[in-house]
């Protein structure tokens, strides 16, 4: 029986991969703690846990009438975003994938009533959202990629992480599940946008969108993560990236309003044009995720 060793709502924010340089130049002489947070993340806890499979739930992978989930033997190939060529340019990528499972989340999606559709093609286009996590956090792993359907509401996302759980655990692999994506989400018009490239978090779209995020980032330090599912409605006007559809399929393959595992940060609140980002990873507790 397989099992989920650990989870992260993990940012890919784009200047991640920007040059060391060109990174302190546009944070004001300093480092942004997203870069180092990863870095972290693989050494500290991938290392420590030795996971089969890395199930990336993609926010740039944006579908419309059926969960997606890549059902390839292997990817690898380089990616240029068509958003932001000049930073991320033939990113190299090679890695497993796990077929294996998604078919498995595929058939548990189905079961649950959530359109879920496992595809192999070799043309289907990789994102950078699965992509800068790569970068970072790869060794060796399976990788599996999950998009993001946009007609989906907070249920059909719980749902999709109920089917991720159930296929982990029909499964023989020990599982890492990335919410890969940011929470408020925002941008300053172009305009504006060189006076907003720093990370503090001053520069985040509005101080509403900050005070939402910095709420539900202290619910899920707290591990009251009934308490994010339950306030979703007061969330959706900050326009968080994804609908939030990628922590919530997260903690729904974690036992959904049941989980109560903390979340510590490994990386600071940040901005990113306008956006709330951060790194915060889920340790499985002892006593299992819903205690």
């Amino acid at each position: 029986m397989g099992s989920i060793v650990g989870a992260g709502l993990v940012s890919h924010a784009p200047t991640i991969m920007l040059d060391e340089s060109v990174r302190y130049e546009l944070n004001e002489g300093r480092e942004i703690s997203l870069v180092p947070g990863l870095e972290r993340l693989r050494a500290e806890v991938l290392d420590r846990l030795q996971p089969d499979t890395i199930v990336i739930l993609d926010t740039h992978w944006f579908t419309t009438i059926e969960h997606v989930v890549s059902a390839h033997e292997h990817r690898s190939g380089r990616m240029t975003s068509s958003e932001l060529p000049r930073g991320m340019k033939q990113v190299p990528y090679d890695y497993p994938g796990d077929p294996e499972l998604a078919r498995l989340i595929a058939k548990h999606g189905a079961n649950l009533g959530t359109p879920t559709h496992p595809e192999d093609d070799p043309y289907l286009p990789v994102y950078y959202a699965t992509v800068n996590l790569v970068h970072y956090l790869h060794q060796g792993e399976k990788v599996v990629s999950v998009s993001i359907v946009q007609t989906g509401e907070d249920d059909d996302f719980l749902t999709l992480g109920r089917a991720i759980g159930a296929a982990v655990e029909e499964s023989d692999r020990r599982v890492v599940v990335l919410a890969s994506g940011g929470m408020s989400h925002t941008f300053h018009p172009l305009k504006e946008l060189g006076k907003h490239e720093a990370s503090d978090p001053v520069h985040i779209f509005t101080p509403e969108a900050r005070a939402a995020d910095e709420e539900r980032l202290a619910w899920m330090e707290a591990g009251d993560h009934a308490q994010v599912i339950d306030r979703m409605a007061e969330y959706h006007p900050h326009n968080p990236e994804g609908g939030f559809g990628h922590y919530l399929a997260m903690v729904g393959a974690l036992g959904g309003r049941a989980c109560t595992a903390p979340g510590e940060l490994y990386s600071a609140y940040e901005n990113a044009t306008g956006t709330g980002q951060v790194h915060v990873w889920f340790e499985r507790p002892e006593g299992g995720w819903t205690g």
